[in-house]
């Protein structure tokens, strides 16, 4: 009841036309850089941040934030219209998104997926309302041998629970991981596989390869077939958006372990990316029909959504309860806290109530009004695809070119961008998914230096991953699924075997 309280005490805070007006314009700019392929959520609120200075802190951090709950609808609006993730979390959208596109359900997909990301959001946030005092003490226990497992969980989970083949996974997987480690080491500071270029000591930016591997390759195979229009024209009506909330409570299980699956990859943080491609295999793992996903099912678009937004809002969690950003976009407001001169942690709750309850009141407040402000503006976007392809593919490429370059101000990125455009061709063409490799290159890193940071914390010892229960509970679960189809097998087999024993026990 205190926290619903306090919450009623954040409302009150928040109902003012100047904050309902600057939450507003948050909201569109967030849209518009979630589209916008490679800005994104982290670009658009860094690039806002020092507009918000000379605010006060309650009013900056609610339009920061409404940037973010923006961005994190948009991006799937280009996943599902092009095949192109306007956000990195936004990949495993494609997967189901863009084929219903094709078949002429855009308006349905787009809807699952402004829906999804709702009630992602919403889990989320009541996480934050009830859970946000009492975290701290927990998320405390998380050091390095926990991050890698996590990370490890996610890796294992992809190449267990995944139905391509294995072999294919592996490959695609280990050349992400490659690629990860290019540019200075973290840990030692020595450079790897930079072969002498300074461009590369930076490393590979995960949304430059998004990109080029989703957006330019997309518009390479289309090229080879002539020019011809891969989208439909989606007619958004009050009909179809009645008809897809009437069959969520299809999807409740599906929704439910997503939500659950974002919100603690989000504390943890395993981040968005790692929860939606999590939240996608799981759901295709556990399904009748396990061969539909990837032909246009609607739960796959449910299962990432759900997912990456539930993790995108949870990790503000850690970052109000103990200055720890789960996110990259977590990170830029925990600076903008600073700046405003307060520090994030426990007291923060007891010290600034009001900027607190009025940030997480922004939370619910925010979603609301996005889900809405996004299902009525979708047939501006949707109408985009009328545009014959001759005359999109151009804007698109300038519009990944724009994006890849605005990321590090960097020519060499849109050059880079092309490069990798090539390489999700020709993966394409010879059948290795592209999914392993963007989750191995973006986790790659941070795995790597858990992983080094526990060698050396335990002197060498992987007895360190079984070292509390926290953490030998989740590397033991990452080993199971890793061998998942083993077991599986070996399960069938055993059962097979004991039936007929039962049938002649019987007669």
């Amino acid at each position: 009841m205190e926290a619903f309280g306090l919450l009623m005490h954040g409302f009150a805070v928040l109902l003012t036309w100047k904050t309902l007006a600057l939450m507003m314009v948050g909201l569109v700019l967030g849209i518009f850089v979630g589209v916008l392929p490679g800005l994104g959520g982290p670009n658009g609120v860094a690039i806002l941040l020092p507009l918000t200075f000379t605010m006060d802190p309650t009013s900056a951090i609610v339009m920061l934030s409404c940037i973010y709950w923006g961005a994190l609808f948009g991006g799937a609006i280009t996943s599902i219209l092009f095949n192109i993730p306007g956000e990195a979390w936004s990949v495993a959208t494609t997967f189901d998104g863009y084929p219903m596109a094709q078949q002429g359900k855009a308006a349905e997909a787009l809807t699952a997926a402004f829906t999804s990301s709702f009630i992602g959001s919403l889990v989320a946030v009541l996480l934050i309302t009830f859970l946000a005092p009492m975290i701290s003490s927990f998320a405390l226990k998380f050091g390095p041998p926990e991050f890698f497992a996590v990370y490890f969980l996610t890796f294992c989970s992809f190449v267990g629970l995944g139905r391509e083949a294995k072999h294919k996974t592996v490959i695609s997987m280990s050349l992400g991981l490659s690629l990860a480690g290019i540019g200075m080491d973290t840990v030692s500071g020595n450079l790897r596989m930079t072969f002498g270029s300074t461009e590369l000591l930076r490393g590979i930016n995960f949304l430059v390869a998004v990109i080029g591997l989703f957006g330019i390759s997309e518009i390479l195979l289309t090229m080879e077939e002539r020019l011809a229009l891969r989208g439909h024209a989606a007619s958004i009506s009050l009909r179809v958006v009645l008809s897809v909330w009437k069959d969520l409570p299809k999807y409740w299980v599906t929704l439910l372990r997503s939500s659950a699956i974002g919100c603690w990859l989000g504390i943890t943080p395993g981040g968005a990316i790692a929860a939606s491609f999590m939240g996608y295999n799981l759901a295709k793992r556990f399904s009748k029909d396990q061969d539909s996903f990837g032909k246009g099912r609607i739960e796959g678009v449910f299962a990432p959504e759900t997912a990456a937004h539930a993790s995108g809002t949870a990790a503000l969690l850690p970052m109000l309860a103990l200055g720890i950003p789960g996110s990259g976009t977590a990170a830029i407001l925990l600076g903008g806290l600073m700046v405003w001169g307060l520090n994030p942690g426990p007291l923060l709750f007891v010290e600034h109530k009001d900027f607190v309850w009025g940030l997480i009141a922004s939370m619910y407040l925010g979603n609301v009004v996005g889900l809405i402000l996004v299902l009525t503006t979708v047939p501006i976007f949707a109408s985009i695809l009328r545009v014959p392809f001759a005359a999109v593919a151009p804007m698109i490429v300038v519009s990944c070119a724009i994006g890849a370059f605005a990321i590090q101000n960097a020519m060499f990125d849109i050059w880079l961008m092309l490069g990798f455009g090539v390489v999700g061709y020709v993966f394409k063409k010879i059948g290795i998914p592209l999914a392993p490799f963007t989750l191995a290159l973006v986790l790659g890193s941070r795995a790597e230096d858990a992983f080094r940071l526990s060698m050396i914390g335990s002197g060498g010892s992987l007895g360190v991953f079984w070292s509390n229960w926290l953490v030998g509970t989740i590397t033991t679960l990452a080993i199971i699924l890793l061998f998942w189809s083993v077991i599986d097998r070996l399960f069938s087999s055993v059962s097979r075997a004991w039936r007929p024993l039962g049938v002649s026990q019987k007669s």
